[in-house]
């Protein structure tokens, strides 16, 4: 959806969480202290910047962000749309789902989402969509 020198913002294909996106370190690194100061406040300015968008497209009733890194050890931020009866909430979305039936939304305006997360980063440095599987 937006990419810069730095990072890259992709939106996961998951049907359960529509809007679930992902910011992507675009250089190797294990953990958030790898990088410098000033490359640890421009990729958390991106990360709030999607879960502001995120929040204002989607409007869910709640957003989480993860950075785990367990399976793949690179840096890399998850921006998860929750709502109060997704199929796992209130556990993660890795956790055991607790329903079937659901009320959120099925889809979204991902070129929506695309367009106001420019206007808030700026034009991406690339103009390819890239989109990942959970």
């Amino acid at each position: 959806m937006w990419e810069s020198a730095l990072c890259r913002v992709v939106i996961i294909d998951d049907p359960y969480y529509p809007g679930f996106c992902r910011v992507i370190l675009n250089r190797h690194a294990t953990e958030m202290t790898d990088l410098d100061e000033d490359e640890q406040r421009e990729l958390m300015r991106v990360v709030f910047a999607v879960e502001a968008t995120v929040r204002r497209v989607i409007n869910p009733d709640k957003i989480n962000l993860a950075s785990l890194g367990n399976m793949t050890p690179h840096v890399h931020w998850h921006i998860i749309p929750r709502w109060h009866d997704d199929r796992c909430f209130p556990n993660p979305i890795w956790g055991l789902a607790q329903r079937t039936e659901t009320s959120m939304p099925a889809l979204i305006d991902a070129i929506r989402l695309k367009h106001e997360l420019a206007a808030r980063l700026g034009k991406p440095t690339t103009t390819t969509p890239t989109k990942c599987s959970p």
